[in-house]
């Protein structure tokens, strides 16, 4: 039968249980620290780097093929060594790329003094303080090396039980003709990682060369002197005098810009405006306007004042008809009897003579 989620989590250990999953005091704090990033990586003399450092069985010693099987007993200790001069992205990812070289890495990073650097490379932008601080908080790493020699000897990888090394795979010969990482890769502890192109603590520096003017400039708007930027007297004037026009320029085209926006929102309401005048112009005289009908009513109302409807008229004859009088009749019907002759229609007695009967 199966049992839930919540039973399998309350249900006590089975005897020996820990013992199988090798559960120790050292292994817990690793992986509460892998867990949650809480606090920057310690230096290699702190009590936390020492403790890790005296934990590890140095005499198991571990080869490349068993770290890239992941079988090995113990955590891997990788080292990566730079100067980290106003650390960027590149350095970052050289960090990410020795901390994910295999399983289970603990990753030690060495960071050069400023004597050291100076003495091989030149000078730093920042100090080594600075550069130890900006190293400790990178999230890939788990402890730092101060003070790092520029070649790494046995006595040294003994020391800090050193596992592998890793470095991109281009020989370092800085004042040499050797490779100072040629002693590693004879001994096959060599892990090459790969530098991000086109980003280098030179690069950002050649940027700020190929603008210095500018940045002077800047720094001088935000309240930092002459002195601060070791400028000289007419230098800052003309600084200041090119800010200055700057800032007028920049003005000007604000206000530009402010100009023909509000040109365009006036342009744009008298659209409008213009839309509704003309709307309510027709809408007032226009064919069918309010205006329009209004005088047409008033007209037709004048014009029923000023012509009163007509009396019905009579019916009318023909003037024959009203002049002409009636048709003269025989006063003796004789069409009823055989024989007799008809009396003319014109005759009446007004056409008789005395003594004609």
């Amino acid at each position: 039968m199966k049992r839930s989620h919540q039973q399998a989590f309350s249900a006590p250990p089975r005897p020996g249980a820990w013992k199988k999953l090798d559960i120790t005091p050292e292994s817990l704090a690793k992986l509460e620290k892998d867990m949650t990033i809480c606090k920057p990586a310690p230096f290699s003399d702190d009590e936390e780097a020492v403790r890790d450092r005296n934990a590890c069985n140095y005499t198991q010693k571990i080869t490349l093929e068993m770290a890239r099987a992941g079988t090995s007993p113990r955590a891997i200790r990788v080292y990566a060594d730079g100067i980290y001069d106003l650390f960027h992205q590149g350095h970052a990812r050289q960090l990410m790329q020795a901390k994910n070289l295999f399983s289970n890495v603990y990753l030690i990073v060495g960071v050069n003094s400023d004597a050291m650097t100076h003495q091989r490379k030149g000078r730093t932008v920042m100090t080594e303080d600075e550069r130890y601080e900006a190293v400790r908080h990178c999230r890939y790493v788990d402890e730092v090396l101060p003070d790092a020699p520029w070649s790494l000897d046995d006595e040294f990888l003994e020391k800090n039980k050193i596992d592998f090394v890793a470095h991109d795979d281009i020989p370092y010969t800085t004042g040499s003709e050797t490779d100072v990482y040629a002693h590693i890769k004879a001994r096959g502890m060599f892990v090459s990682t790969e530098r991000t192109e086109g980003v280098s603590t030179s690069d950002v520096v050649s940027r700020i060369v190929k603008d210095y003017d500018v940045y002077v400039r800047r720094n001088l708007a935000r309240g930092y002197s002459a002195k601060d930027l070791n400028v000289s007297y007419i230098n800052e004037k003309k600084y200041r005098l090119q800010n200055k026009l700057d800032d007028l320029k920049k003005k000007g085209k604000e206000m530009i810009e402010d100009i023909e926006g509000k040109r365009t929102d006036l342009i744009s309401k008298w659209e409008e405006k213009s839309r509704e005048f003309i709307d309510t112009f027709l809408m007032l005289f226009g064919r069918d306007g309010r205006l329009t009908q209004y005088l047409t009513e008033k007209k037709d109302s004048v014009m029923s004042a000023l012509s009163p409807p007509s009396s019905p008229k009579a019916i009318s004859h023909s003037s024959e008809e009203c002049n002409s009088p009636p048709a003269k009749t025989s006063k003796f019907d004789f069409s009823s009897r055989p024989g007799a002759s008809l009396v003319d229609d014109d005759y009446s007695d007004d056409d008789l003579e005395p003594g004609g009967m």
